[in-house]
């Protein structure tokens, strides 16, 4: 194997890593947020990761403007409302399913987009929206009693809205700004306003339990800064469709780790809808590109 195999290989295997590392982000925060409040739970996970990040990329902060501070504060705003109401949400829902729904956001995102740079989704987006729509029905109905839309799965949608949000403004910023320091910003903004939350509402505390204090830490470290961190390695060394492939397997392992770790159960149908809602994020996130250029490879074996 040459050496450009092997590093977009090791790349692939690091962005699989950041999907583990995602998937189980799903069973801490369920996990810590029994042990305290679930905004407390994004007090310790966000400032323990905005530490890091700043002591580790202190340098691209150095002499920032005003637009860059503003611009990381408008994305801090998306990431801090939509990992909000993902973790209150998660209250009311098994990690596994909220796993999914969350997935939904880079369905959602071309079409955020269409509204904000007026540029079109094509046909793969809009197949992937009906796909998605199909896919959440089947998740939240309960065939016996009817649909069963509830508080957790409301709270996970406006969560996948707000992330598909977040995704759009980072898109729209990054071009001008130093995509670091709208990283370390954006964390910032967020560990404070859950700090300030905290402290207005009452919840802040230290009486956490051991187990709530180690999941918290470790959605810090290893499923916000590490996994940022990874990824963004990563991605230089691989292709962008072996990445959002990858990437998109948060879902899976999210649901895989909630029944085991968790003891989560899914209904059949419950099961069926993860895997069409997985689907219309493949759609939208490859458009089926790997399976034209495997065709094309095909046809050339075969005319040689």
């Amino acid at each position: 194997m040459d050496k450009t195999k092997k590093t977009g290989l090791m790349a692939d295997l690091g962005l699989l890593i950041v999907a583990v590392v995602w998937g189980t982000g799903f069973v801490a925060s369920k996990n810590a947020i029994a042990a305290t409040t679930p905004m407390m739970v994004m007090a310790i996970r966000f400032t323990v990761a905005f530490l890091i990040a700043f002591i580790v990329f202190f340098k691209h902060l150095k002499g920032i403007s005003k637009d860059t501070l503003k611009a990381g504060c408008i994305i801090g705003f998306f990431l801090f409302a939509a990992f909000a109401a993902q973790t209150i949400g998660l209250q009311f829902i098994q990690a596994g399913k909220q796993a999914f729904l969350t997935a939904t956001n880079v369905v959602m995102v071309p079409f955020i987009f269409w509204a904000v740079k007026k540029h079109r989704p094509d046909r793969y987006n809009f197949a992937a929206a009906f796909i998605m729509l199909l896919g959440i029905t089947l998740l939240t109905t309960d065939f016996s009693t009817g649909f069963s839309f509830g508080a957790g799965d409301g709270l996970t949608l406006l969560c996948a809205f707000l992330f598909a949000c977040h995704i759009v403004s980072v898109g729209v910023f990054s071009k001008d700004h130093d995509p670091i320091a709208l990283t370390v910003i954006q964390l910032g903004f967020t560990a404070l306003a859950s700090l300030i939350y905290v402290i207005f509402s009452g919840e802040l505390t230290t009486a956490i339990t051991p187990s709530g204090w180690l999941n918290a830490v470790y959605l810090g470290l290893f499923s916000t800064f590490l996994a940022f961190l990874l990824q963004t390695v990563a991605q230089k060394y691989t292709s962008s469709t072996h990445a959002a492939i990858l990437m998109s397997l948060e879902s899976v392992f999210g649901s895989i780790f909630s029944i085991i770790l968790l003891g989560d159960r899914f209904t059949l149908m419950m099961a069926i809808g993860c895997v069409v809602i997985f689907l219309g994020v493949i759609t939208a996130e490859t458009k089926w590109s790997f399976l034209r250029h495997s065709a094309a490879e095909n046809g050339k074996n075969c005319e040689n």
